[in-house]
């Protein structure tokens, strides 16, 4: 089966993201005939809006439904990927993402079935982090230790793409770059089944973009954005475990960490952003508003498009970045990373000063 995978693995990739795609596509007209039939609107008077008129935000249960099909119908039997483990934390995160799509889930719940959802993948699916592969001088991770940074990884991923489900194709577009280039390392690496889950995501959502690219005609809600981030992070861990090093084993890929953390760099600078910025004001890091990086660059004046498509860029940067220095180790090419989101973030900030004070004024770099 392996050696007929290896030979054939284009068109049985191929056939994964065409079905993928399919559904997704196939499933959203009915998604938004049923969604005005029954007036299942976004909220268009919340403060966070970026829209003037009700828009469904049900697209998540097309990527979902696109999504579980195609993995149940192209995976393989492989130990190394509990796939029951990780539907059925698909399946908890999608009636909870529903359930607040239609009529809202207060932040304590959420927290408390994330938590239920990541530990599920951690302790029964072994879906964990074992090392923190030389980052602060630490190595390997004792059992518990290695299951609470899982534990709150996962956490943290999930919400970091539900964060950043605030302009058209944001989160879409970051899906399909993070899932995209996982799946290109798994081919790489002839993990096939791993490439066959990323690959069904990257279906799923390329279906749903379609209708989200500006002007969006729907939105993927907490159902998509949560699954995405789930997945995301699912494979990531597993892409770093499988290039470890240890004394007898030296990985085809080096500095998987720092390759996963610029693949996830988007949703994860930008929460840990805003987490810092809320805290040191002395609010709820949970407290919603307007800071993010995408409003940040609307109130430049770029479009829901130009945004998309200039953090995608900055993505894309940081990955070939890594990839290309990847011989330089984890804590360096991680601490390159954050300098070069720092600076970007320092940059929109002076242009926003510069913009609300009408001067290009070096003083705008730090007042």
């Amino acid at each position: 089966m392996t050696e007929l995978l290896h030979s054939q693995y284009p068109l049985y990739y191929l056939i994964i993201v065409t079905v993928s795609v399919l559904i997704s596509l196939l499933a959203i007209p009915t998604i938004l005939h049923v969604a005005r039939a029954r007036h299942l609107y976004d909220d268009v008077g919340h403060f966070r809006k970026q829209h003037d008129h009700g828009i469904p935000r049900l697209g998540g249960i097309a990527i979902f439904v696109s999504f579980t099909i195609t993995s149940l119908l192209f995976s393989m039997t492989d130990r190394s990927l509990p796939i029951n483990y990780i539907l059925t934390a698909c399946i908890i995160l999608f009636a909870m993402g529903l359930k607040d799509d239609l009529s809202g889930v207060n932040s304590r719940t959420k927290f408390v079935i994330q938590f239920v959802v990541a530990s599920i993948l951690v302790l029964f699916g072994n879906i964990r982090l074992t090392s923190m592969y030389g980052v602060f001088g630490i190595h390997d991770l004792p059992y518990w230790p290695s299951v609470a940074l899982s534990v709150l990884t996962v956490i943290l991923i999930v919400n970091a793409f539900n964060l950043i489900d605030g302009i058209d194709g944001l989160a879409a577009t970051t899906g399909i770059i993070s899932n995209g280039c996982l799946a290109t390392l798994f081919i790489y690496m002839r993990e096939y089944q791993l490439a066959a889950i990323s690959l069904a995501m990257v279906g799923a959502i390329f279906g749903f973009l379609k209708f989200n690219i500006t002007p969006a005609k729907i939105f993927m809600g907490d159902t998509g954005s949560l699954l995405i981030g789930l997945i995301s992070v699912v494979m990531a861990i597993k892409f770093i475990e499988l290039n470890k090093v240890t004394t007898n084993v030296t990985p085809e890929i080096l500095s998987a960490p720092a390759i996963a953390v610029a693949i996830l760099i988007g949703p994860i600078f930008d929460t840990l952003r805003v987490f810092v910025l809320r805290i040191s004001n002395g609010v709820s890091p949970f407290t919603a508003d307007r800071n993010h990086i995408h409003h940040r660059m609307l109130r430049l004046g770029f479009n829901h498009l130009q945004t998309t498509l200039i953090l995608a860029t900055l993505n894309i940067l940081c990955i070939a970045l890594v990839m290309f220095f990847q011989n330089y180790g984890n804590s360096i090419l991680i601490g390159i990373i954050a300098v070069l989101c720092l600076l970007f973030n320092w940059t929109i900030t002076f242009f926003l000063r510069s913009k609300e004070r009408e001067s290009l004024a070096l003083r705008n770099l730090f007042i």
